[in-house]
């Protein structure tokens, strides 16, 4: 989707994500910090990619060669917030809450943005297996786990969590699958950008 003004529509964004109720909503549970407001978060980086300038984008994209180096910060971004202590941490220390808000837009949801158009087929069939891959192994952790993985939340919330995300990992797994079946593959158009002016 793309917007007349992305750069206004993702600060807007981010400020609603900071609003404290909203904010102490999507924090009072495991679940809703893991399935809604991490991803949030992730979207706002997305819209930025829509927002930067061609130079830019040019510069990045001579960095970020077939999508890959865009493709490894944003893994290793994202797995950090996946760590339960982190998840607590960014509860009630406002520097790494400040870390969360800026890291998983900056460091996830732009790079991923820039670099998913880029990767091949390959590359992004080995991304898809790996995210389902990722939801199956932190959602069966999460469910069988008689204690509690993050200190500021209830064991139920945890193993609904897991619930939830064995679910998701079954309907992404039975769509990629359908795809694979059923699908039509194009190959991805190599994104073009005007050469830089520095």
């Amino acid at each position: 989707m793309h917007l007349r003004h992305p750069g206004r529509f993702a600060a807007l964004a981010l400020l609603v994500l900071l609003a404290p109720p909203l904010r102490h909503a999507l924090e009072s549970s495991m679940t809703a910090q893991m399935l809604l407001q991490l991803p949030l978060l992730i979207g706002v980086g997305s819209l930025l990619a829509q927002a930067l300038p061609a130079p830019g984008l040019a510069r990045i994209a001579r960095w970020n060669h077939l999508g890959i180096s865009g493709l490894v910060l944003a893994s290793v971004a994202s797995a950090f917030w996946m760590l339960p202590r982190t998840l607590d941490a960014s509860v009630i220390e406002p520097l790494v809450a400040a870390a969360k808000y800026l890291s998983l837009p900056l460091l996830v949801g732009l790079p991923f943005a820039l670099s998913w158009p880029r990767m091949s087929f390959i590359v992004r069939g080995v991304f898809l297996l790996e995210f389902i891959a990722t939801f199956f192994r932190l959602g069966w952790l999460y469910l069988i786990s008689p204690e509690r993985l993050c200190n500021l939340y209830l064991l139920g919330d945890q193993q609904r969590l897991g619930r939830y995300m064995l679910v998701i990992g079954s309907v992404l797994f039975l769509g990629v699958a359908g795809k694979l079946v059923w699908g039509r593959f194009e190959l991805p158009a190599r994104p073009t950008f005007p050469p830089s002016e520095g």
